[in-house]
């Protein structure tokens, strides 16, 4: 291997720190990688799903304390096990993700339950048509991505 970075060819490969190391390999398991990183699975479109559930999460919890601290439902309490419900289906479909396609499944259930609280707190419709696009356009460049992979690996 050659010292100059201009003269390195394009078949090798950038040597990495031990820590660079290690959170690329913590990434990829994340995402449901195997070792040696050939996977014919939709593993890109999963590892975006995680991201989008994750971030919902924490909005799914947000919106149920502002129907509870609005006492927009009788009891006020119900906002909280809206909450709840939410979030333990975001967890749920963040578990799923890793097993195949129940996870995304769980996913689009999550956000139509998202979309649903807009009857009790109009303004969730905003946030819940926000995730639902970012889900969506997750949901179709993930399988792009994985589709060329796949294309890539076989070509390989």
């Amino acid at each position: 291997m050659s010292a100059d970075p201009a003269q390195r060819s394009d078949d090798e490969e950038l040597p990495l720190s031990p820590s660079e190391t290690l959170a690329h390999n913590s990434a990829m398991r994340v995402a449901g990688a195997t070792r040696d990183g050939r996977d014919p699975e939709a593993r890109t479109q999963r590892a975006l799903a995680s991201i989008v559930l994750g971030f919902e999460l924490i909005v799914v919890v947000l919106i149920g304390l502002s129907i509870f601290g609005l006492a927009l439902l009788e009891p006020r309490e119900l906002g909280l096990w809206i909450a709840g419900g939410l979030a333990l289906a975001c967890l749920l479909g963040l578990g799923f993700m890793r097993m195949g396609r129940i996870g995304i499944a769980i996913g689009w259930l999550v956000h139509l339950l998202m979309l649903a609280t807009a009857i009790i707190m109009p303004m969730a419709l905003v946030v819940g048509v926000i995730f639902t696009a970012l889900w969506v356009y997750c949901m179709v460049k993930g399988a792009q991505i994985d589709r060329q992979r796949a294309a890539w690996l076989a070509a390989q």
